[in-house]
């Protein structure tokens, strides 16, 4: 049984999260984070890491960037292993992720989605075989309340793209540019309105043939499902840096 500490209990995320768990045998919350109380919650709740009295196995958190020092503060000191699924995170942010790794085992992943982690090693594929010679957007769409933009995902395939094709140069949407495209730049796009749950694409254009790789994700719950399954994967690893490729692997 992978006892979890649930950081952003009282957010939507949190509730598919808190669904999904109730539903297996090999997992259970025990623990919830956030600064609104949940409704009708069965597990022990705290505002803050620093009031937290109960101890996991694993922390889920989907919360917000504010909250990455303090839980990894807590995570570092007690040694409980981390599935990190916010987004929005800056740079130095990222570097103390890194850091982290080197005391606990950190699963860290933009996306928990097994689709989209597929279009991933499909746009990477793609980027290798047409090389220069077709140009690369990426469309994402999500609802009105997103905070962050671009998202975390688009990011990820932004990343995965430019891995093949490195020296790349991300341009974000073109209202501030009036000249032609050059063959470095891969566009990236945000559309917010609004219940969009998650919706990316990756055009290669080329001349006289375009390729597209999509993906929609229809419900916040395959991103709970893979967040559970990252944390039930994740119990009992040794320190260091993890996301879906290897959590794919181990099935």
């Amino acid at each position: 049984m992978t006892n979890i500490i649930l950081s952003g209990c009282s957010g939507k995320m949190g509730a598919s999260i808190i669904s999904c768990a109730a539903q297996r045998t090999d997992c259970r919350i025990i623990a919830g984070i956030d600064i609104a109380e949940p409704q009708n919650a069965d597990f022990d709740y705290a505002k803050g890491f620093s009031e937290l009295k109960t101890e996991g196995d694993v922390i889920i958190d989907f919360s917000n960037p504010v909250v990455l020092d303090s839980m990894l503060s807590y995570a570092t000191e007690k040694k409980i292993p981390c599935v990190i699924c916010t987004t929005g995170y800056n740079d130095e942010q990222k570097k103390k992720i890194h850091e982290a790794s080197k005391i606990i085992p950190v699963f860290y992943s933009g996306n928990m989605s097994l689709g989209i982690n597929l279009i991933i090693e499909l746009a990477k594929k793609a980027a290798s075989v047409f090389g220069e010679d077709f140009d690369v957007e990426i469309v994402e769409q999500h609802h009105n309340q997103k905070l962050d933009a671009p998202s975390g995902t688009a990011l990820m395939i932004a990343d995965a793209v430019k891995e093949v094709r490195t020296e790349s140069e991300y341009v974000y949407d073109r209202h501030a540019y009036r000249k032609k495209r050059e063959k470095k730049e891969i566009g990236i796009h945000s559309v917010r309105g609004g219940n969009i749950v998650g919706e990316h694409e990756i055009i290669f254009a080329g001349t006289d043939e375009v390729l597209t790789i999509s993906h929609s994700a229809r419900s916040k719950t395959v991103f709970a499902v893979g967040a559970v399954n990252a944390a039930v994967f994740l119990k009992g690893k040794e320190p260091g840096m993890y996301d879906m490729s290897d959590l794919l692997a181990s099935k």
